[in-house]
């Protein structure tokens, strides 16, 4: 655990399948809110911050941090949903994740320059997927970040960029 917040992380065993270890963000967000949200907008410089047009949530956990850092630094939210829960979409993606597969959605995009934001990354499937997603409809994705960064599963990378992360879990 390399933040002083990871101590409110609850890990949850076997869910939500057996072998799973699961980091339940809850506790976390019900009593630090305010300086979760603090930590992940301090992950990007003043100036990047000025670079990004809007901050792209991945559902579901993922729209809590792209909304709240919208919100902080005065940019648009965007979403990227599972089927069936936007309309009109203009594209969809299929990945791979740790327990099984998935499909995002999202609407046409107008080449704004965008954060791609989410709870965590276990193995990269619904960042990666969702950073290609933002490419294909039209956005520029010029960062990406999550809470939680599972990096035993993972060495992920996107067109050369790093998912930047508050807390890291090496095993």
């Amino acid at each position: 655990m390399s933040h002083p917040l990871a101590q409110y992380l609850e890990a949850v065993p076997d869910f939500p399948k057996p072998g799973i270890l699961f980091q339940d963000i809850s506790p976390l967000l019900k009593t630090h809110f305010v300086e979760t949200i603090d930590a992940l907008s301090a992950l990007f410089s003043e100036s990047e911050w000025e670079s990004i047009d809007d901050c792209v949530g991945i559902e579901s956990r993922g729209f809590i941090f792209a909304s709240a850092l919208a919100f902080k630094h005065n940019k648009g939210f965007i979403k990227v949903r599972k089927p069936g829960k936007l309309p009109n979409i203009h594209s969809s993606m299929e990945y791979g994740l740790e327990y099984g597969s998935d499909k995002l959605e999202m609407q046409k995009g107008n080449g704004n320059r965008v954060l791609v934001l989410d709870d965590l990354i276990a193995t990269g499937g619904s960042m990666g997927a969702a950073a290609a997603l933002c490419e294909k409809v039209g956005y520029d994705v010029v960062g990406m970040a999550c809470l939680v960064d599972l990096k035993a599963l993972n060495s992920f990378q996107y067109n050369e960029m790093t998912v930047r992360s508050v807390i890291q879990f090496d095993d």
